[in-house]
């Protein structure tokens, strides 16, 4: 491998040119495999900072084992499908150590696998307590009640408990999976609902699906009217403007500084962010700030279950948003194979019933044990 001047950053060689040759040592069916997994992984580096393979360390490689572990909770991938995607990343960073770009491998380190998640298997994936989605439900309900009671809250209080019901409600009554609807560290393409693809009227999301595919995801009633509600709150001032907006104020102000930086120079940029509220800005030039990734999305599940009182023993989980996709497809199921098969907008009946065989086995069990002796 030639490391010359123009296939390299001053200081440093760029991943599409290591990325690229890699590639070239490996099989056509395992280059097709890797190439979208080391081109995110590239774009989650790029993204955090690190520019140059000379770059990559063992804290990079352990961010990027939490943004897969995020990936996982937010049903996107399988814990079996992250270990997979790491050991792809572990294998070109391997081939950076063989050309002489890196001492060590940093992804074999003990630190950058810790936050790997676990490979349970899909049946011990948490789902949500019929009783526990109940309580929730009724708490953030009586939380909206009372900051319209007089004395009227704060609006600030107002819009954080608007939000926060349609977090829960889109969740819990929708079937969407966290990642079709929250921003995913690394991943462009899934920046978060925007209120373009929110249809009130017919009662439909449109979600970037599983398959990288649109999909239109079934709006029902209370998911419904808590957006709508939501939306007379938020008055959102373009229809791109995410559905859930970021409270990380790092991030509005980047978002903010890319979005003017065409336009005003870097000074005129820093002078209105010093002399103005950043929300303000955001609105006022009509910058869509981004959205509240699926990290940020658990961190509101697991603030809203506490303060409602669920999962606060030992042995109990705060209700993951990936649980509620699955408590509603066994809901479905049992009413309705089909049904549930058309909610989750799977593609097969089959896929279905896989992922549900188990109250199959348990009504067949049910069967056997009806049968006279």
């Amino acid at each position: 491998m030639d490391h010359t001047q123009n296939r390299s950053t001053p200081g440093g060689t760029t991943f599409e040119t290591v990325r690229s040759d890699y590639l070239r040592t490996l099989s056509d069916t395992s280059a097709k495999n890797m190439r979208p997994v080391l081109k995110r992984f590239e774009t989650y580096l790029t993204r955090n900072g690190t520019d140059v393979v000379e770059s990559i360390d063992v804290y990079d490689c352990r961010r990027y084992a939490s943004s897969l572990a995020d990936d996982e909770e937010a049903d996107e991938i399988a814990a079996s499908t992250a270990h997979t995607y790491f050991d792809y990343v572990a294998g070109f960073l391997g081939y950076c150590v063989r050309e002489g770009l890196l001492d060590t491998n940093p992804a074999r380190k003990n630190q950058a696998t810790e936050n790997l998640p676990e490979d349970r298997g899909e049946r011990e994936r948490q789902f949500w307590d019929p009783a526990d989605r109940q309580q929730l439900f009724q708490f953030v309900d009586r939380r909206v009640d009372s900051a319209l009671e007089p004395p009227r809250v704060p609006s600030q209080i107002l819009e954080r408990r608007m939000r926060d019901r349609a977090i829960v409600y889109v969740l819990g009554k929708t079937g969407v999976r966290g990642a079709e609807v929250f921003a995913v560290s690394g991943d462009e393409t899934r920046n978060g609902l925007q209120w373009s693809d929110v249809n009130l009227e017919d009662g439909v999301l449109r979600v970037l699906g599983k398959s990288r595919n649109i999909e239109a995801a079934p709006l029902p009633s209370r998911p419904r009217e808590a957006l709508s509600r939501w939306q007379d709150v938020l008055e959102p001032p373009t229809d791109e403007w995410p559905v859930f907006p970021s409270d990380h104020a790092p991030s509005k102000y980047r978002c903010l500084r890319d979005g003017l930086e065409g336009d005003h120079s870097k000074s005129t940029i820093e002078t209105l962010l010093s002399n103005n509220d950043v929300d303000e800005l955001l609105r006022e030039y009509e910058v869509p700030p981004p959205s509240i990734s699926t990290a940020g999305a658990r961190r509101v599940m697991q603030r809203l279950c506490e303060d409602a009182g669920i999962g606060l023993e030992e042995d109990e989980e705060y209700l993951k948003p990936h649980g509620a996709r699955r408590a509603l497809g066994d809901e479905l199921y049992r009413e309705n194979p089909t049904t549930a098969q058309t909610a989750l907008r799977h593609k097969s009946i089959e896929t279905t019933k896989a992922a549900y065989s188990d109250i199959e086995t348990g009504e067949l069990n049910n069967a056997i044990d009806a049968l006279e002796d």
